[in-house]
């Protein structure tokens, strides 16, 4: 009677601490499935806790491996798909309350045959000596902008000097990778500089937080984290692979060799299929499209780039972005099988597209995106948009003529986003090769009359805030004044920064010449 009642359904409440819940959810990956019995009631089959983190807010709250997951915040999740009942653990906030049913463990392997074989099975956790036990101020070279570095030792040997936004880089991409993991957050960043006492409460956050996910075997022993700790020896195998022996160096060399396919979709409509590495970063896998494309000039690719495209907007993919995850991940969430990566132009200067176009290949990359934009009306184009749509297949170089004397030629228009500089409404951030422009508009994104421009001189420092998701920079019109913040709160935060970065570097060579 006492085994019944412990089986039967009870509520779970888990508050969340700096770990995070403590707990990881398995189960399978499509909806419904057979009805099974569990203490003589049939149930569909169930996501289940796979790994209670020891001492964590899970293991406190009374969590249990092999708790099967009945509800999520009052949502029924009986029968439902793993990636559903991880979406609503992760949209619970600071507590998640979860109905729940225990099962012994001879149940939970009749339920489960396959739990104790699984690769990804996060209970195998083991501790690891990794220690950050100083940082480095340093300068970059040329702009003499100061950062900082963590030091990382794995077994009282230095292995890695990573900056803070590196750090981010590697949860953005292990959060793509192992999806039912649930990964403790970084240290809080603060908005502007730190002092030596909030860089050592950083140093011991980060070291806290490397701890804890190398613990879990699987995600320590990955290409990712062993490529973060440059723990990978030449020739593939990684620093806890040649502990193996020789038979494991075999096995990651043939793992090693294997090849993906990404798709790209180019501006002209046409998908172009390179092979890559699932680890390679941006600039490897843009080299291996390039070849693809088939330029016919050799400085044509640096006016383009890969870029991921979303619902709302297209963000370029960074240098430290893994593009075949992305795309992984974007292609299995597509019903239409269609791929997310796409290859587009990447320049704001419009002179140096002019003298790009002499390449035939990337003059009609540019044309093929100027129809597109003009089409969605990403251009304001006005009055003049039936006459310059007239002029698409009459003259390509008239047309092209037309298209870039429009405002937002060679522009970045962000989605609108929220904005310390209004108490209501939303803004609507560009970015030309001439500074930038912000135009007020209401919460729905309607665009209102109230627009400011900030032109390079004007603006002093730019920032991009990892922990607050937000993009500031520093402006003056008068030299006389002092300088004042405009924070823009925004998931492409980062792809700002990258922007302003690139116009200005282009505005100062278009300078030069």
């Amino acid at each position: 009677m006492a085994e019944i009642e412990a089986q039967a359904p009870h509520l779970v409440t888990v508050v969340k601490s700096e770990q995070g819940f403590g707990f990881n959810v398995r189960g399978q990956v499509t909806e419904g499935g057979q009805l099974k019995s569990i203490s003589g009631r049939l149930y569909a089959p169930m996501q289940y806790i796979s790994a209670v983190l020891e001492g964590g807010p899970a293991e406190k709250a009374g969590l249990k491996i092999g708790d099967r997951i009945l509800e999520v915040n009052d949502h029924g999740v009986e029968g439902a798909d793993h990636q559903t009942v991880v979406q609503h653990i992760r949209q619970s906030g600071n507590a998640v309350k979860l109905l729940v049913v225990s099962v012994s463990e001879e149940e939970a392997r009749k339920l489960e045959p396959e739990t104790t074989s699984s690769p990804s099975d996060y209970m195998e956790r083991r501790s690891v000596p990794i220690t950050i036990p100083e940082l480095k101020k340093q300068k970059e070279e040329g702009s003499g902008v100061d950062y900082v570095t963590f030091e990382i030792y794995v077994s009282s040997k230095h292995v890695a000097s990573r900056r803070y936004r590196e750090f981010d880089a590697l949860l953005n991409n292990l959060k793509r990778q192992y999806e039912a993991f649930l990964f403790p957050k970084l240290p809080w960043k603060w908005p502007f500089a730190l002092n030596d006492t909030q860089l050592d409460a950083r140093r011991r956050g980060l070291e806290k937080f490397l701890e804890d996910v190398c613990a879990a075997r699987v995600v320590f022993e990955g290409d990712l984290m062993q490529d973060f700790l440059n723990l990978r020896k030449p020739g593939g195998a990684s620093g806890a692979g040649v502990a193996a022996g020789a038979a494991k160096k075999e096995e990651s060399k043939k793992e090693e060799e294997v090849m993906m396919n990404i798709q790209v979709i180019l501006a002209d409509k046409r998908v172009v299929t390179a092979a890559v590495r699932e680890h390679w970063k941006t600039r490897d896998v843009y080299q291996a499209v390039v070849e693809k494309v088939g330029f016919k000039k050799p400085g044509s690719a640096k006016w383009f780039a890969l870029f991921e495209h979303t619902e709302t907007f297209d963000r370029k993919l960074r240098d430290d972005d893994f593009p075949y995850l992305v795309y992984s991940q974007g292609h299995s969430h597509d019903s239409s099988g269609n791929t997310c990566i796409l290859l587009k132009k990447w320049i704001f200067n419009m002179a140096s597209e002019v003298n790009a176009s002499s390449d035939p290949v990337a003059f009609e990359l540019f044309y093929q995106q100027a129809v597109d934009d003009l089409g969605k009306d990403r251009l304001q184009a006005g009055d003049q948009k039936n006459e310059i749509e007239q002029l698409k297949t009459q003259n390509k170089q008239q047309f092209m003529e037309q298209v870039r004397s429009l405002p937002n030629y060679s522009s970045v228009v962000f989605p609108h986003c929220r904005s310390d500089a209004r108490k209501t409404g939303n803004i609507i951030l560009t970015i030309t090769l001439d500074g930038m422009r912000v135009r007020a508009c209401s919460t729905e994104g309607v665009p209102e009359k109230q627009e400011h421009n900030f032109s390079w001189e004007m603006i002093k420092k730019v920032e991009a805030d990892l922990e607050e998701q937000s993009f500031a920079f520093q402006y003056t019109r008068d030299q006389q004044q002092d300088p004042k913040w405009v924070r823009v709160f925004s998931s492409f935060y980062l792809y700002m920064e990258l922007c302003v970065h690139r116009a200005k570097e282009e505005a100062l060579a278009n300078q030069s010449v």
